[in-house]
């Protein structure tokens, strides 16, 4: 459909509105459900993003625009905000955010536009009565997400270890903690001990110019792709991998690392 940007998004709002209004599941969502919706949809983009087909990029970029305007109708009758105000304190935001470019700050770099934009963001939690440099790190956000973005509040507000040298020789301190907790038999503590490690870890590749979840994801899609070939293997010898030994998998495994 042509138009400009303003009327096609001015279309989409009137029809989540008119859904909202209409459709038996739309008007049975709150806040609340609607929240999962969120996630799948930004992780349905991330993926499309990561296969660099233009067609799924903007079908699901659609569908997560979609998913927050829908949010934005039910907080209007849920709470006291409005879409209009939302759109206008993001916009608000964004022009406090970037000083270098609405106002009279430099900023040359990328890094130096990201310390800008920690200090304001400071500051604005500072104003709302923030009591940490943690406060505002969402506990429903993904651990791994999470560890990673506490770690960076806690270095902006002056604590971090020195380097990722310091952050593995953590990772083997607590490792050796859970050995001590299952030599003992205590899982419980195992477990604490073993959280401590992933917290650690998950703030490793900060150090090195990476972001945690994307190294996690590639590995995860390097052992998805290994697996599967680890699976082909097998079933090209007419066998299923619960009939092998833990060593012929292991064979399998690194006859597939090689190639």
């Amino acid at each position: 459909m042509a138009g400009n940007d303003a009327e096609n998004f001015a279309r989409l709002a009137a029809i989540v509105r008119e859904l909202r209004a209409k459709c038996p599941w739309d008007r049975e969502q709150t806040l609340a459900t609607l929240g999962k919706h969120l996630i799948e949809e930004a992780y349905e983009t991330a993926d499309a993003i990561d296969s660099q087909a233009a067609s799924g990029i903007a079908d699901e970029l659609g569908d997560l625009l979609a998913q927050s305007i829908f949010a934005a109708v039910i907080a209007e009758q849920e709470t006291a905000l409005s879409l209009n105000q939302i759109l206008t304190q993001a916009a608000d935001k964004l022009i406090r955010r970037h000083p270098h470019v609405y106002g009279e700050n430099k900023a040359e770099t990328a890094d130096e536009v990201v310390a800008n934009w920690s200090r304001i963001k400071a500051e604005e939690r500072r104003r709302a009565g923030a009591q940490s440099a943690l406060d505002g790190v969402g506990r429903a956000m993904p651990a791994l997400l999470r560890a990673e973005k506490l770690g960076l509040r806690a270095r902006d507000a002056g604590m971090d270890w020195a380097d990722i040298h310091a952050v593995l020789a953590k990772v083997r301190e607590e490792m050796d903690e859970v050995e001590g907790a299952l030599s003992r038999n205590d899982l419980s503590a195992a477990a604490e001990e073993l959280g401590d490690m992933l917290l650690a870890l998950g703030n490793a590749p900060r150090f090195i110019g990476q972001s945690a979840e994307e190294v996690l994801r590639r590995a995860c899609d390097k052992f998805a792709r290994r697996f599967r070939m680890v699976e082909a293997r097998a079933a090209a010898k007419g066998l299923e991998l619960t009939q092998l030994t833990p060593a012929q998998i292991d064979q399998l495994w690194q006859a597939v690392k090689l190639d």
